[in-house]
């Protein structure tokens, strides 16, 4: 029998001084686990994914830590249970 993985999703909101908004839209790019949705007037909005929350408040204690941004709060998120394939055959583990 198998265990069960999981995948983690959270959007994130970020305050970031507008003056520095490129600059934190470099560094986002540069995270493996990040995908930047939208950005204006100083505010950024995120997608992280990972293996667990653990993970995704690293990566937003990371963000929080950036040249320019004042604050980076997370807004949701959902966890997926990932198809698995045992002796062969795909399962659904949700």
């Amino acid at each position: 029998m198998s265990e069960a993985r999981r995948h983690h999703i959270s959007s994130a909101v970020i305050a970031a001084r507008p003056d520095r908004l490129d600059g934190v839209l470099a560094a986002l790019a540069d995270f493996d686990n990040v995908e930047v949705h939208a950005a204006e007037k100083g505010k950024i909005v995120i997608v992280i994914e990972g293996p667990s929350t653990g993970v995704l408040g690293d990566t937003l204690m990371r963000i929080s830590l950036l040249d320019g941004v004042i604050a980076a709060n997370m807004v949701f998120e959902h966890v997926e249970m990932e198809e698995e394939e045992v002796h062969g055959q795909r399962t659904d583990a949700a």
